[in-house]
């Protein structure tokens, strides 16, 4: 993806996120926070509007692009059948974290991803708060970008003792005390209850894995281009 282009989408987040997310963050009201598949998975008024803001602003300017948000695919699981088989595909997650969001922490952000063919070439991971990002590109490398410029990201080089994240909760039950079992050969296994900030924080080498039992393209689809990108 050109830089022209690169910019003009990580431009569209951040107004999706400062007119929807940032307004109902510790403000969301009665009504506006439901469960989706389990009491804490949820879905939030910020998740809904911010992913049709990009989706809309995504097919006006970019309509060769086909646009797959997550709660659209919550929707029409159909949608994810079609990403493999798009020539161009931007993968949307409007509020990752969204239980930390709908319960005041400040652990969440946005993610979008971008496919051809089925293959992850591009990924932004940004946080709302700060109003930064994380960038991964096929070819291109990883950048971390804020007001005080852009710099260049590496993963490092894993030591002995590693340290990750790996959400237990989200194994299954019956492979629950399995994984639990193995978690203390690391030095420290924890998580953040979101994708975002989790790859985030691998991209720039601070923690050696993430690992998850659930692979939803708006989890980690940009994630792992970034990781790549950065020589992981």
């Amino acid at each position: 993806m050109d830089a022209a282009r690169e910019t003009w989408l990580m431009d569209q987040v951040r107004v999706a996120a400062r007119a929807h997310v940032l307004p109902r963050f510790r403000a969301l009201g009665a009504g506006e926070v439901r469960s989706k598949t389990a009491p804490d998975d949820l879905v939030t008024a910020a998740d809904l509007a911010c992913e049709a803001a990009l989706t809309e602003a995504i097919r006006a300017d970019w309509p060769e692009a086909l646009v797959v948000g997550e709660e659209a695919a919550a929707a029409d699981p159909v949608l994810m059948d079609r990403i493999g088989g798009a020539e161009t595909c931007v993968i949307l997650d409007p509020v990752d974290g969204t239980w930390n969001f709908a319960n005041g922490l400040a652990l969440f952000g946005v993610i979008v991803a971008v496919t051809r063919h089925g293959v992850p070439v591009w990924g932004g991971l940004y946080d709302p708060l700060l109003d930064d990002w994380v960038l991964g590109a096929e070819g291109q490398g990883a950048r971390f970008v804020s007001d005080a410029g852009v710099r260049r990201l590496s993963t490092g080089a894993a030591g002995a003792d590693l340290t990750g994240y790996v959400p237990l909760g989200l194994f299954s039950e019956a492979l629950r005390p399995q994984v639990a079992a193995v978690l203390p050969r690391f030095r420290r296994a924890s998580t953040l209850r979101c994708s975002c900030h989790e790859y985030r924080l691998l991209v720039q080498g601070r923690v050696d894995f993430v690992i998850s039992p659930m692979l939803k393209p708006w989890d980690h689809a940009a994630g792992v281009v970034a990781v790549q990108a950065a020589g992981g």
